[in-house]
C-alpha cells in the first residue's frame, strides 16, 4: 500500500542532513548510548548463523525500534517535482508481508523480493503485479529486456517472463541449472567437487544461498554469488552453467561485472578480488588478477559506476572503500559516513549511495578522485538492506543541467522508500569526506558474517 501524510509532516520527509556525529552536545550524548545499547546486544552477524534461517535476528535487535522519522513519509505528487528539495523523500511503499531483500528497478517498474517469497512488481509507486517463487526468500533480482531472473536462499536461479499481452503477467519459464542438467552431471564423478561438511555435489549447482547476481553488459554473462563461497558463470539462453569458481575462504556476499573482462568479488573473509575473463572458442575461464583488500571485517557489498571507472567495495565496520580502474586499480580511499555496517551500494552517474544497518543511505558525490557526502537519508526504522537507482526522466526530458535520480531503499523494516536526489551540492559544510588512506575509528568492528 502507498501511504500519505499530510503537508506537516512532508517537511519533516525532506531528509537533507549533516553528519549525525556533528549534531549538538545532548544529542550526540544520546547518540552515544543508542549506539553503545545497539551494540550490546549485536548478533545479528553471527557467522555461526544457518543459511537456512528465515527469520531475522535484526529485528529483535535494541536498534530495531521505531524512530523520529517513522510517520514522516511523504508524497504530495505521485510524480517528482523540480520545486522539491534536492534530497527529498517522496514516498514510501509499504505491504506487511516480510523484510525487503532484494529490488530492481527499470523504465519505472520496480521489482520487490522479501522473506514472503513473493515478488511484488509497482508502477507509480503502486502496486502493478505480484508472482510467488514458491522457493526460499528471494535475495537477489536482475531484470534483462523482457525476463526476470531471481536469486534465492535455497541456491536456485528462477527466470520469469512478462507476457506480451499484459506485462502485469509474469510467467516462469526455467531454473537453473535445470534438473535434466542436473541428473546429467550426476552421472560422471568427474563433475563431483567437495563442499562444506565433507560433502560432494555436482559444480554446475549452488550448495547454498544465492547472495548476488550481476549481468555482463559486455557479453551478457550471469554471475550468481553464493554462500557456498563461489561464484558461477552462466549462459541465460540456454540457462547453463559453464563455469564454477572456488573464489573464498568464506561466503561470497557480491559479485559485479565491470569492463573489459573484470569481475569482482566481495568476501565475509574480509578480501575483494578482480578476476579477468578469458575466452577460448566457446570456453569461458576467469582467473584471479588482483586481490584489492583484506581485511577483518567482512565484505558486504560492491558496486561499479556505469563507465566501469571506479569500484565501491562495503564492509561491516562501516566504511567504503573505492579503487580506480584507470589508475591500474589504485585505492582510491576510504568514505566514512556510517556507524554500522555498510550492507548495500549502488552508483549512478557521479554519484554513490550506501545503505546501511545504522537505517541510512550516505550520498556521495565524486569529483575526480575526491569523494564528498551530499546527504544522509534518514527515515527507515530497520536496515537498509538494498538499492536500485534510476534516472529522473522529467529531468532528463527538461534538459536540466541540474541531473536528478530516483533512489529506492528496502530495508528490514518491511518498507521501500522512494528519494528524489540530485548530482547538485546544497550549498552546505559536507557532512563527510574521503580519506586517503585507512584511519583509526570509533566505531566497533563487526565479526565477519553472511549478508
Amino acid at each position: 500500500m502507498f501511504q500519505e501524510t499530510n503537508s506537516a509532516a512532508s517537511k519533516t520527509g525532506n531528509m537533507v542532513h549533516p553528519d549525525p556525529n556533528l549534531s549538538s552536545s545532548s544529542a550526540a550524548s544520546s547518540d552515544a548510548n543508542d549506539f553503545a545499547a545497539r551494540n550490546s546486544n549485536f548478533s545479528a552477524y553471527d557467522a555461526a548463523r544457518l543459511s537456512g534461517e528465515v527469520s531475522s535476528p535484526l529485528m529483535m535487535s535494541p536498534w530495531n525500534q521505531p524512530s523520529p522519522f517513522a510517520n514522516s513519509w511523504s508524497n504530495s505528487n505521485k510524480t517528482i517535482s523540480h520545486s522539491q528539495p534536492q534530497n527529498s523523500l517522496i514516498g514510501s511503499l509499504v505491504r506487511e508481508e516480510g523484510h525487503i531483500y532484494s529490488l530492481a528497478a527499470k523504465d519505472d517498474i520496480l521489482y520487490t523480493g522479501s522473506d514472503s517469497k513473493n515478488i511484488r512488481v509497482w508502477k507509480n509507486m503502486q502496486e502493478f503485479s505480484a508472482f510467488k517463487s514458491n522457493s526460499g526468500l528471494v535475495k537477489a533480482i536482475i531484470i534483462s529486456g523482457d525476463k526476470i531472473f531471481t536469486g534465492h536462499q535455497d541456491g536456485k536461479i528462477r527466470l520469469w517472463k512478462i507476457s506480451p499481452k499484459d506485462p502485469s503477467v509474469h510467467k516462469r519459464f526455467g531454473t537453473m541449472p535445470r534438473f535434466f542438467d542436473i541428473f546429467k552431471a550426476s552421472i560422471k564423478p568427474s563433475n563431483y567437487v567437495e563442499v562444506k561438511r565433507n560433502r560432494s555435489a555436482v559444480w554446475i549447482k549452488h550448495t547454498d544461498a544465492i547472495s548476488c547476481l550481476s549481468m555482463s553488459q559486455e557479453n551478457g554473462l550471469l554471475y550468481s554469488a553464493s554462500w557456498d563461497r563461489t561464484f558461477k558463470v552462466w549462459r541465460p539462453e540456454s540457462s547453463k552453467c559453464i563455469e564454477s569458481v572456488k573464489a573464498h575462504d568464506d561466503a561470497v556476499n557480491s559479485v559485479v561485472a565491470g569492463v573489459g573482462g573484470m569481475v569482482f568479488t566481495g568476501s565475509a573473509d574480509g578480501t575483494v578480488k578482480v578476476w579477468k575473463r578469458e575466452q577460448k572458442g566457446k570456453a569461458v575461464r576467469h582467473t584471479l588478477h588482483q586481490t584489492l583488500l583484506s581485511q577483518e571485517s567482512a565484505v558486504t557489498a560492491l558496486a561499479v559506476n556505469e563507465s566501469g571507472s571506479v569500484v565501491y567495495s562495503g564492509s561491516s565496520d562501516g566504511l567504503v572503500n573505492f579503487w580506480e580502474v584507470e589508475k591500474e586499480l589504485s585505492h582510491g580511499g576510504v568514505l566514512k559516513g556510517h556507524k554500522l555496517a555498510v550492507l548495500c551500494l549502488a552508483a549512478a552517474g557521479n554519484l554513490a549511495f550506501s545503505g546501511s544497518a545504522d537505517k541510512t543511505i550516505c550520498v556521495w558525490r565524486r569529483e575526480g578522485a575526491v569523494h564528498t557526502c551530499l546527504s544522509v537519508l534518514t527515515g527507515h526504522t530497520g536496515p537498509v538492506k538494498c538499492l536500485a537507482v534510476e534516472k529522473d526522466k522529467e529531468s532528463a526530458l527538461d534538459g536540466d543541467a541540474d541531473k536528478k535520480w530516483v533512489v529506492y531503499s528496502g530495508s528490514l523494516d518491511k518498507s521501500v522508500k522512494v528519494w528524489s536526489v540530485s548530482e547538485m551540492a546544497p550549498g552546505m559544510q559536507p557532512p563527510g569526506s574521503m580519506q586517503q588512506n585507512y584511519g583509526e575509528t570509533n566505531w566497533d568492528s563487526i565479526p565477519s558474517a553472511k549478508y
